[in-house]
């Protein structure tokens, strides 16, 4: 049987932990001192060193441009910190504590299903559901006796054949009516996901929203970690928690207020500053925040 593939990419500031476990991807695992995880038909084994990354894949692969892609290592990190307001104190915090997060560059299918799948989750619980979606109904992947089994992620002609009550086995609940009209409207071509790339943010968002349970939010989301557009800026709990706490002395300012404030305040990266202060006050803050959420 052939070995694996291997490479080494050589990424400067590059933080795989706080990256794949940021909320962007629901697919990663821990895996010894690395990362498992699957990108599209290749299941990925990743581990970070003093130099970047080291990636072993299978099935066996000759180029790795789609790697790169996915983790973003061509990306002039330091360029996008230096865009960020300098004395904001609370960014700054957040920079240094997370420092090396990157923003993946996500399928846009895979993206857009796991956000609807998302919706009132916490994150262990959103990579549970994704998991037992991939094993019913995604394309298992070829075996090898070093590889855990794995699949790839569904593709919407597989969800879009399925009826409501074969989703709702895996654990989705609600969220089942609107990851199946979804994958419906990609199918029929109803929703033409590889257009959106070239669309501006705003006429982009209000694409993705004429889908049952896709508000503002995910919306963004799928904007920012599968097509790039840094200037959409998610806002779940965390996040308006950050905002309101540490920006707003705890007011409660009305959305509109917030959404012009980091249009202005976080510059062109806005996006990639949200990612920060998820993480930060998800992983570094969470005991300082006020108990009571706030509702979207």
């Amino acid at each position: 049987m052939p070995a694996l593939s291997e490479t080494h990419l050589g990424a400067r500031q590059y933080d795989l932990a706080a990256t794949l476990d940021s909320g962007q991807s629901f697919r990663w695992q821990p895996d010894g001192n690395g990362w498992q995880g699957v990108i599209g038909s290749q299941w990925v084994w990743l581990q970070a060193d003093a130099h970047g990354l080291s990636a072993r894949t299978w099935p066996p692969v000759r180029h790795w441009a789609w790697l790169t892609h996915y983790l973003q290592v061509d990306l002039d990190l330091d360029r996008v910190l230096a865009s960020f307001p300098a004395a904001d104190p609370h960014l700054s915090a957040a920079l240094s504590a997370c420092r090396g997060l990157r923003l993946l560059r996500q399928n846009p299918w895979e993206c857009l299903a796991s956000f609807i799948l998302s919706s009132t989750k916490q994150i262990v619980q959103i990579r549970q559901i994704v998991d037992l979606l991939c094993r019913q109904f995604g394309d298992p992947l070829p075996h090898h006796p070093g590889v855990p089994p794995a699949w790839a992620f569904p593709r919407p002609e597989s969800i879009a054949a399925r009826s409501e009550a074969d989703l709702r086995a895996c654990k989705m609940g609600f969220r089942a009516p609107a990851l199946l009209a979804a994958a419906r409207r990609v199918v029929n071509r109803t929703l033409v996901l590889d257009e959106l790339a070239g669309w501006p943010t705003d006429a982009a968002r209000q694409r993705l929203m004429e889908l049952p349970g896709v508000g503002e939010k995910i919306a963004n989301c799928v904007l920012l970690f599968a097509y790039g557009a840094q200037d959409a800026f998610p806002v779940d709990v965390w996040v308006l928690k950050a905002l309101r706490e540490l920006y707003f002395a705890g007011r409660q300012v009305d959305r509109s207020t917030l959404d012009s404030f980091t249009r202005s305040h976080f510059g062109p990266h806005a996006g990639y500053a949200q990612q920060y202060l998820f993480h930060y006050m998800r992983v570094h803050l969470r005991r300082r925040v006020r108990a009571t959420p706030h509702a979207l």
